[in-house]
C-alpha cells in the first residue's frame, strides 16, 4: 500500500508515463517517431483479431470472489497470447470495492503507469474516489498483465535497481555513459531470462483485450471505465478495439495517442519545466523565497544544487546509510511537482539539501519508486519500461543522444538532457509486439468519451488531452485550469460534478467545458 502524503503524491509514481532504468528506460514515452507514426496511420493492422470461439472459455469463466479486508479479491484467467490462446494462460489479480448505495454497475479503473497495480487503488477506494462514485459503483481494479501480482515481469534485483536509479540520469563522462549502457543491457537481459514468455506479451493492446474479458465476466454488456494518465491510453486502445462495448468512459490526464516518441519526450520535459517554474513563481510571490528573488534565480539555484550533488552526493539519515546521488535527487525533485499541495515537501527537501542534508529528497525518491524498508514493494519501475518499449520500440542509440540535446534543453533547461537520454531506453529490447502493433486510434463508433486535461500538468501536458479529444471520434474535452497531474477528486467541484454526472447519470458534459 502506498503511503499517503497528500492526495496527488500518493499516486505520483503510478501516474507518470516516464520510466527510470539504465540509460533511460525510466524516461521512455509511449509512442513512435514521426516517420514511423505516419506509416502507422496509413497501414492496416498486421495481425487478425482473435477468433471469438478460441476465447470462449475465458469469456465464460466465473470469478470466485473472496473477502480481503473490506473488499473482495479474485483472479481472472487470460491467455498469454491472444493470437495463440492455446499456448498458456496467466492469472490477473482483481479487487472489488462493492457499491455502498444504489448500484449503477461495475466501474473498472486504471491508475496509470504503465505498470501500476490497479488493486492498490481499489484497496484505498475511499481515498481515491468521491462518495458519490462509491455509492453508485462496484469499483473494480486489476493488476495489468506483467504488473503487481499478475505474473509480474522481473528484470533486475532490488540491489541492481537501487544502483540503476542512483546512477546519473544525464551521463556526461565516458565512464558514466559506459555504466548507463551496461545498466540497460543488464536490464533487458534480465527481463528476457527471467520473464521472457510473459514480458513479450504485456503490451497495451493485450491489456485492453484483458479488460474486455473482465467486462464480460463481470456481467456487463458495456464497459464503464475511469482511467488516469497511461490509463487514458489503455482506455482509448480499448475504444478502438471494442467501440460497441464502450459504455461511460472518462480519461483523465490524457496522452496524445499519435504523438511521436521524440515529441512526446519533448512535451513531457516542457511539462515538468513549466511545473517547476510554477512552483518557483509561487515561492517568489510569497516573499523572501529561499531559492532566489526571481524564477530565473531559483532555477539557477536548483541547477547549481544538482551539479554539486553530481560531484558530491549528500549525506542522509537513511537507516541503510545511502547517500543522495544526483539520480535520486532528480526523482526527489519531480515527485512533489505532481500536485501543488505537495510543494511544501519540495520546500523542505530543497532547504535541507542546500544545507547538505539529502534525507527528504531521498525519501521522496523512494516514494516515487515504491521503495520501503530496503525493498521495492512492487515491480512498477521494471514494468513501465517493458510495456512502453513493447508498445513502441523506436529508439536512438546512446551515441545519437547528444544530437538531441539542443532541442531538449531549449524545452527544459532543468530536465531536458535527462529526457533526451530517455530516447535510447528501448535500444536493446529483445521483444517484439505481435498483437496489433500498428493500431491507429480514433474510437470510431464508440459512445461519448470524456477526456480531461489540466493546463499545467507536468507528466501529461494539457496539449495532449486536446489532441486525444480531437482524435477520438466521440471525444469530449473538459479542461481544468490548475497545477498538478490529473484532475478528478482533487478539489475542483466543476470537474467532479462533470465526472459524476456522466458516470452515474449518463449525462455527458458539453464539449469544451472549462473548469
Amino acid at each position: 500500500m502506498k503511503k499517503q502524503l497528500v492526495v496527488a503524491v500518493a499516486v505520483i509514481w503510478t501516474l507518470v508515463i516516464a520510466g527510470a532504468v539504465g540509460i533511460g528506460v525510466l524516461l521512455v514515452t509511449d509512442d513512435a517517431d514521426s516517420d514511423k507514426q505516419a506509416e502507422k496511420n496509413s497501414t492496416s493492422p498486421t495481425t487478425s483479431p482473435p477468433a471469438a470461439g478460441d476465447l470462449k472459455r475465458f469469456y465464460d469463466q466465473e470469478i470466485s470472489w473472496e473477502t480481503c479486508g473490506s473488499n473482495e479479491c479474485g483472479s481472472l484467467e487470460v491467455p498469454i497470447s491472444y493470437q495463440s490462446p492455446e499456448d498458456g494462460t496467466i492469472q490477473l489479480k482483481l479487487e472489488r470495492a462493492k457499491a455502498t448505495g444504489e448500484r449503477v454497475g461495475s466501474l473498472v479503473v486504471n491508475p496509470g503507469g504503465p505498470g501500476a497495480p490497479g488493486t492498490d487503488t481499489v484497496e484505498q477506494a475511499d481515498f481515491y474516489f468521491a462518495d458519490q462514485l462509491r455509492k453508485a459503483y462496484d469499483i473494480v481494479g486489476f493488476d495489468p498483465r506483467g504488473t503487481g501480482e499478475s505474473s509480474p515481469v522481473d528484470c533486475v534485483s532490488d540491489e541492481e535497481l537501487d544502483q540503476q536509479i542512483a546512477a546519473d540520469p544525464d551521463p556526461d563522462t565516458p565512464e558514466e555513459v559506459e555504466t548507463a549502457t551496461e545498466n540497460a543491457e543488464e536490464f533487458w537481459s534480465g527481463c528476457e531470462s527471467s520473464s521472457g514468455e510473459v514480458a513479450a506479451h504485456v503490451s497495451t493492446v493485450e491489456a485492453a483485450r484483458d479488460m474486455d474479458v473482465l467486462r464480460e465476466v463481470l456481467g456487463e454488456d458495456q464497459l464503464d471505465y475511469l482511467g488516469f494518465s497511461y490509463g487514458t491510453r489503455l482506455g482509448a486502445t480499448y475504444a478502438e478495439l471494442y467501440p460497441d462495448q464502450v459504455g461511460r468512459f472518462v480519461l483523465d490526464g490524457a496522452i496524445d495517442p499519435s504523438i511521436s516518441s521524440r515529441d512526446g519526450s519533448l512535451s513531457q520535459a516542457k511539462g515538468f519545466e513549466t511545473a517547476l517554474r510554477a512552483y518557483l513563481q509561487d515561492c517568489v510571490a510569497g516573499g523572501s523565497c529561499f531559492l532566489g528573488a526571481s524564477v530565473d534565480e531559483g532555477l539557477a539555484t536548483i541547477k547549481g544544487l544538482l551539479d554539486d550533488i553530481d560531484e558530491r552526493p549528500l549525506e542522509t539519515q537513511d537507516a541503510e546509510g545511502r547517500k543522495l546521488t544526483v539520480g535520486l535527487a532528480f526523482y526527489g525533485l519531480i515527485t512533489p511537482l505532481y500536485a501543488k499541495e505537495n510543494w511544501t515537501y519540495l520546500d523542505t527537501g530543497l532547504k535541507e539539501a542546500l544545507e547538505g542534508n539529502g534525507s527528504t529528497l531521498l525519501r521522496l525518491a523512494d516514494f516515487y519508486g515504491s521503495r520501503e524498508g530496503g525493498r521495492y514493494t512492487d515491480n512498477s519501475l521494471e514494468a513501465i519500461g517493458v510495456i512502453n518499449c513493447l508498445d513502441d520500440p523506436w529508439s536512438v542509440s546512446p551515441e545519437e543522444v547528444p544530437d538531441n540535446f539542443a532541442d531538449f534543453e531549449k524545452a527544459s533547461p532543468t530536465f531536458g538532457r535527462v529526457f533526451a537520454w530517455g530516447l535510447s531506453g528501448c535500444h536493446d529490447i529483445p521483444f517484439t509486439a505481435t498483437d496489433e502493433p500498428d493500431l491507429k486510434i480514433d474510437g470510431s463508433g464508440a459512445a461519448p468519451i470524456v477526456v480531461i486535461g489540466t493546463t499545467r500538468d507536468p507528466a501529461t501536458p494539457y496539449e495532449e488531452a486536446v489532441a486525444m479529444a480531437e482524435q477520438l471520434e466521440s471525444g469530449v474535452l473538459v479542461s481544468r485550469d490548475g497545477d498538478g497531474h490529473t484532475a478528478y477528486n482533487r478539489g475542483n467541484a466543476c470537474i467532479d460534478d462533470a465526472v459524476h454526472a456522466y458516470l452515474i447519470d449518463g449525462k455527458a458534459p458539453e464539449d469544451g467545458l472549462k473548469c
